[in-house]
């Protein structure tokens, strides 16, 4: 689990988009669009596998259950850890003008394609479900993004060992040091719950109007704010998890804290959740939000490229997965925040997010501004 430096991509952008075939997991059984006909819609998922789950499970067969005629593949990019060259592979595509190889792209890059047209626009008259959307949510995606879910990031702590959690940064972080090898993240770039820690460490340094402008673009020269951030970072090194042991993903964070080795650890809400709730986390480990500031969350996006040769059907798998049955699947499976109001869905699920609400949640760092963040991540944390 020690973090190793990536290698460095040195492959042209056409060699890249060839080998995200070889990297992506195909994880449900089926041909390409042309054997299985027009109708089928390849959704194509950048993430973890609780997200492959809640597809392969539950919403792509009530869909292909409720549209006799439509079929829906599923692929995953684990961890997204492809990002890069599934963007490359859907430019190239969209200015060749040809199949980009998936319908219905499930990923956090979804506000980027959008900012760079690559995606169908949408609203109301193409997906209707977006108008039970808090507007801010839906332009936060741009024109192509479609909010379908959120989550954010929690502290998860063992109450056997903490009776008494953090509830602000810096106690979390005066915890830490008290507490040595009692405490992790993943690597940012393996997983959200890591990269969601190191940006809130980071922010105790950068002024407000600055944060701001990085969380809605791309500015490399604001970067410099979080100089202080990374070396607090390096600093905690000799408290972490055997004197830096990072892990690779949110499951294996999770697996840590589950089986006693750490006391505590950012995780991601839906996951955490779905542990607990499956019993693969004890009933002794809990989790709540900090303060001052809180870790980030938001919303997740579907998109579907402007070159899909099945946008159309693409659409209504998106339009489906917002109606409140699937909705409250994503609700009881993956414990997902709810993309649509909390008054369309089954009143039992009412009150479980009665507080959840994706507009008001800390939102993360433009997409390219994460992608710089791991980097230097990479260069100037681990190690000693």
């Amino acid at each position: 689990m020690k973090l190793k430096t990536a290698l460095g991509a040195t492959a042209a952008i056409a060699a890249m988009a060839l080998s995200l075939t070889a990297c992506a997991q195909s994880s449900t059984e089926g041909g390409s669009a042309a054997d299985s006909g027009a109708k089928t819609v390849r959704v194509f998922i950048s993430g973890d596998t609780n997200i492959q789950s809640v597809w392969e499970k539950d919403l792509a067969p009530a869909f292909e259950k409720a549209n006799p005629g439509y079929k829906v593949q599923v692929t995953i990019d684990l961890h997204g850890e492809h990002d890069a060259q599934t963007l490359a592979k859907l430019t190239s595509s969209v200015e060749q003008k040809k199949d980009p190889g998936f319908d219905l792209v499930d990923a956090g890059f979804i506000p980027k394609a959008s900012a760079a047209n690559l995606l169908v626009p949408v609203d109301s008259t193409k997906v209707p479900s977006l108008a039970n959307i808090p507007s801010d949510v839906v332009k936060a995606g741009g024109s192509g993004g479609i909010p379908y879910r959120g989550s954010s990031v929690l502290l998860a702590y063992d109450t056997k060992a903490v009776p008494t959690p953090p509830k602000t940064l810096d106690q979390l972080l005066a915890w830490i040091k008290a507490n040595p090898g009692k405490f992790t993240y993943n690597s940012p770039k393996s997983g959200g719950s890591g990269a969601s820690f190191v940006a809130t460490v980071l922010d105790k340094y950068v002024p407000a109007d600055a944060r701001q402008k990085m969380t809605v673009g791309y500015d490399k020269s604001l970067e410099s704010y979080w100089d202080q951030g990374f070396a607090e970072l390096k600093g905690l090194n000799q408290y972490v998890y055997q004197k830096g042991v990072y892990p690779n993903g949110n499951q294996q964070t999770l697996a840590l804290l589950s089986s006693g080795q750490i006391s505590m650890a950012p995780v991601w809400s839906d996951q955490f959740t779905t542990g607990v709730a499956n019993g693969s986390i004890p009933s002794t480990v809990k989790a709540e939000q900090i303060s001052d500031p809180s870790f980030t969350g938001g919303a997740a996006y579907l998109g579907v490229p402007s070159n899909s040769p099945n946008a159309e059907a693409a659409l209504k798998l998106a339009e489906f997965v917002l109606q409140p049955a699937q909705q409250a699947m994503i609700v009881k499976d993956i414990s997902g925040y709810p993309a649509i109001s909390l008054d369309k869905l089954p009143k039992d699920l009412q009150d479980k997010f009665a507080n959840a609400d994706t507009n008001n949640l800390r939102k993360g760092y433009f997409d390219q501004m994460s992608k710089d963040l791991n980097n230097l991540w990479d260069q100037k944390v681990p190690g000693q």
